[in-house]
């Protein structure tokens, strides 16, 4: 299976209440007018779109009506498709060649799917030719460690580990040199997860970033926020409450096969300013890939003509 098709049939509880919801508002369609513009942005809101971003997309979907003079329902659903497009592909991404290694900075709650992200990544880098080191920099969970070791033998790749409750930014550093004697591509770092102390994060991810940025001045560098596709409007408050913390660069996406609550990504690309990187839509090992906006929007709005035989 292509993961274009596991994209849709990850995304087919999202796919089928988004749908669901918009079917009803153009039910009773009639003409395309400041009622069913009402009407969209309600569906929006209740998807977990978020309000402020379902008022930007309605508002840009008013201006394309009147100057596109769109009358009918798939002229609508096409310029709803592109306006969502659009939030995805506006925001900029920094990709600015740097020396290598490039090194990747894994933060999150516990429970969001850090672990196995760190482990479906790097087997994605390896495919794609890149020699992977990961640093097993979450130390405090139980655990952590050992599920990351399975990981990244089921990825091919190194991974330097301390025992449980050792220094964060010495594991990084012990990575470091492993990922430099090995003249390898890309180093990433796991982290912890917990934020009901903040301070002591905070000072965490300061200590492991000096140690990065001493060790690999000219290193590209950056930090992808993994969310939970499944808590919907919850995961704003995550990315504010880590924003706080780190800069974050990027998102990865997972669990969005079993979750009706997908559309919430909209809204947090669009209110903070952060691209989505990769998405998570299965269990096994290659079933994450690159964020492609138009497969998303594809995969997420059906045509008026996807309508017969759909399932």
């Amino acid at each position: 299976m292509g993961f274009f098709s596991k994209l849709k049939e990850g995304l087919s509880k999202t796919k089928n209440s988004f749908n669901e919801k918009m079917n009803n508002v153009f039910s009773n369609f009639r003409k395309v007018d400041e009622e069913l513009l009402e009407e969209l942005e309600e569906m929006l809101i209740m998807s977990d779109v978020g309000v402020e971003t379902s008022l930007k997309i309605i508002d840009n979907l008013r201006t394309r009506i009147k100057r596109e003079k769109i009358e009918d329902e798939e002229g609508v659903k096409k310029a709803l498709r592109e306006e969502i497009k659009k939030i995805f592909d506006d925001v900029q991404e920094n990709n600015e060649e740097k020396s290598k290694p490039s090194v990747i900075l894994v933060v999150g709650v516990n429970g969001v799917g850090k672990t196995t992200s760190i482990g479906k990544i790097a087997n994605r880098l390896r495919q794609d030719g890149k020699k992977v080191v990961i640093a097993a920099a979450d130390t405090f969970r139980a655990a952590a460690v050992e599920q990351l070791e399975i990981w990244a033998d089921r990825a091919s790749c190194d991974i330097v580990k301390r025992k449980e409750g050792s220094d964060p930014a010495s594991v990084v550093y012990d990575a470091i040199k492993v990922t430099k004697e090995k003249n390898a591509d890309i180093l990433i770092c796991d982290t912890a997860g917990r934020l009901h102390n903040k301070k002591y994060l905070m000072d965490e991810l300061e200590k492991i970033k000096k140690v990065i940025d001493k060790e690999l001045p000219d290193s590209s560098k950056e930090v992808l926020m993994v969310l939970d596709a499944t808590t919907g409007q919850n995961a704003i408050s995550q990315v504010k409450a880590f924003k706080e913390t780190v800069d974050i660069n990027g998102i990865i996406l997972t669990k969005l096969d079993g979750t009706a609550k997908g559309g919430a990504i909209i809204g947090i690309v669009s209110e903070n300013n952060i691209p989505v990187k990769f998405i998570g839509v299965g269990e096994q090992i290659d079933d994450m890939e690159k964020f492609n906006s138009e497969d998303f929007v594809k995969a997420l709005i059906w045509k008026v003509s996807d309508k017969i035989g759909r399932k």
